[in-house]
């Protein structure tokens, strides 16, 4: 197999409640993304985004990622690692500094970021991301680059997210069981923005809610920049333990029975089909409409959106996403979800698919594959950013040695 270095590859795993899946994506010659390889297995030992047992998550890892360097055909190495859970929290901070040179440089920013996440945080808490909002230089405020412009002072707006450091370690732990390291943990929910959302939408204001089997996870971007993050510690399988609990079915079958034929609104559900509803204990399977199944659903998904609504209201920005709501992951498939969603929120809502990409994309034209297909978008940039990083440094290495040269002293 190939080295994952020699194609330029970048590799993402989403290690979810309900699923683990790996995706291999190539960065070709113009900057896209190629899917090539994707892994996917049943998740066992996690819950709400945490890791409850390191042996079998490490075994989940491990099946994924063989899977997708099968198809890929080359040996992976390292990921980016998608983290979820109810650890994860928020803040909007800034930071000031003189510009030193009368015009913005790339230190002047990269100082000024410096100061906005500079905040004091707990030892128990570790720094996922500190995201640029906007600068203001002077009076001229809502500057998206500053680089290069005139002036004497400049602030920065930041978005910082932090997570458990003890939950961080326990899920790296899980990835390195498996012989890998992990290039950096990425939060899911901003890695579903990459791989669902358009500049557009992020522009005019959207809400991202990428609901999974045991978490949601919301992004709120306004002009361009991401606003709000959190955590709702609820999801899919409220909905599979309703359907066990009411219907007397294990949870195994009352997962298939809600992927096969539950439906997040009644009204859509048709009364006359059958299902037929295995029980417990080697009893007899009984039959019931589909109609029947939709009522136990509708209700827990209807709670569902309602604590999103509850999030983004408290988040202060719900008057600002004209684009409305888009939700992915996998329980987003559902039928009569997207209905439920707009008589809910009383917005525009659409379900996210990931875009932008190339290659086996039949694999990936799933919303519950938007986290994994983010993390390859999220590590795509960051490559593409040190690329670009590292041909300026050589250019200042090639001009300071052509000055020397000069000077007489090289």
């Amino acid at each position: 197999m190939t080295k994952s270095v020699e194609r330029n590859l970048v590799i993402g795993l989403d290690v979810g409640t309900s699923k683990v899946v790996a995706t291999v994506g190539e960065i070709t010659a113009d900057n896209q993304l190629s899917i090539v390889g994707v892994g996917c297995q049943e998740s066992h030992g996690m819950d709400k985004g945490g890791v409850n047992d390191l042996n079998l998550v490490s075994d989940s890892i491990r099946r994924a990622v063989d899977e997708a360097e099968l198809m890929a055909d080359c040996r992976i190495g390292s990921v980016y690692l998608g983290i979820s859970g109810k650890h994860i929290q928020c803040q909007n901070e800034s930071g000031v500094v003189a510009i030193n040179n009368a015009e913005v440089t790339e230190d002047d920013m990269d100082n000024v970021m410096h100061i906005a996440r500079s905040v004091p945080i707990s030892a128990e808490r570790k720094m996922l991301h500190s995201l640029a909002q906007e600068y203001s230089i002077d009076m001229q405020e809502g500057i998206k680059n500053p680089l290069g412009m005139s002036g004497v002072r400049m602030e920065a707006k930041a978005h910082i997210i932090t997570c458990s450091n003890d939950m961080a370690k326990n899920i790296e732990k899980c990835v390195e069981r498996c012989g890998l390291q992990v290039d950096q943990l990425t939060f899911g929910a901003l890695a579903s923005s990459y791989a669902v959302l358009t500049d557009d939408e992020k522009e005019l204001g959207v809400a991202v809610l990428d609901i999974g089997g045991g978490t949601m996870d919301l992004a709120i971007y306004v002009n361009g920049a991401l606003r709000h993050t959190a955590v709702i510690p609820v999801a899919g399988n409220q909905v599979t333990g309703d359907i066990a609990k009411i219907f007397r079915t294990p949870i195994s079958h009352a997962e298939s029975l809600k992927v096969q034929y539950a439906c997040a609104s009644s009204q859509m559900a048709s009364s006359e089909e059958t299902i037929e509803v295995p029980s417990v204990g080697g009893r007899p399977a009984r039959l019931m409409s589909r109609h029947t199944l939709s009522e136990v659903v509708e209700p827990r998904f209807r709670e569902l959106f309602e604590l999103a609504l509850e999030e983004i209201r408290r988040s202060g920005f719900e008057d600002q996403i004209a684009a409305g709501l888009v939700v992915t992951g996998g329980t987003a498939k559902m039928a009569g979800a997207l209905e439920v969603a707009e008589d809910i929120c009383q917005m525009p809502v659409r379900i996210g698919k990931p875009v932008n990409i190339t290659g086996l994309t039949d694999y990936v034209d799933d919303p519950a594959y938007a986290t994994a297909v983010g993390l390859l978008q999220y590590g795509r940039s960051l490559h593409s950013v040190n690329a670009q990083k590292s041909r300026v440094d050589t250019d200042v290495s090639w001009w300071s040695r052509v000055s020397k040269w000069f000077q007489g002293e090289f």
